[in-house]
């Protein structure tokens, strides 16, 4: 009688299913080991107002490329954008009111104080309105008019942001800025003025 080929069949595959095995761990393992270890990025810096030197990023999309004078269209719609503070790339945006409208007018019809706040005919303001706290989201290009959408409040870019008409209680906030070498936005100085809306008594 022959001898059973089984028990040898299964002495040879043993060694292959051991190796198997051990390759299956390891690659399991591998899985939690961390590929690149991301800085914590604090709730109090996404939330912090813009500080001098941030420079400011498109509001859509995943482009955080700083924006430059260039990239804001004389007389056209504002860019809605974000602080991002460069040291660190904190994103500024944990709250909504550092969203910012930039515009680019000529700078010769400013008054002097917007003139002042201005780089290269570039300007930044508070993107929500004081009424009830909408997004300052129109812009009527004839007039050159900042307009609330909700309640219709109009505000005049070339003279602060001031109102000029509508139920709004005040002008929107003014962020100063400055343009380096390169023409890249930064913030000057913090926000002039109140953010946020007042509440009625």
């Amino acid at each position: 009688m022959k001898d059973d080929p089984r028990p040898i069949a299964r002495a040879m595959r043993a060694p292959i299913r051991r190796r198997a095995a051990l390759a299956g761990i390891v690659g399991l393992c591998a899985n939690f080991v961390p590929r690149q270890v991301l800085p914590q990025v604090s709730p109090e810096a996404v939330r912090a107002r813009p500080q001098p030197g941030d420079v400011l990023v498109r509001a859509t999309g995943d482009d955080h490329r700083p924006l430059t004078v260039a990239d804001i269209a004389l007389g056209e719609k504002p860019v809605v954008a974000w602080p991002l503070d460069p040291a660190s790339d904190t994103l500024r945006n944990g709250s909504r009111l550092n969203r910012i409208l930039i515009l680019r007018l000529d700078a010769d019809g400013f008054d002097p104080p917007t003139k002042a706040n201005a780089a290269d005919g570039v300007l930044a303001y508070s993107a929500i309105c004081p009424h009830t706290g909408c997004d300052v989201a129109n812009w009527l290009a004839e007039p050159q008019i900042l307009e609330c959408p909700c309640h219709f409040s109009h505000y005049d870019p070339k003279a602060g942001a001031k109102v000029v008409s509508g139920p709004s209680p005040r002008r929107l906030a003014a962020l100063p800025l400055a343009a380096d070498g390169d023409s890249k936005l930064t913030v000057a100085t913090p926000f002039i003025g109140r953010l946020g809306v007042v509440q009625q008594s």
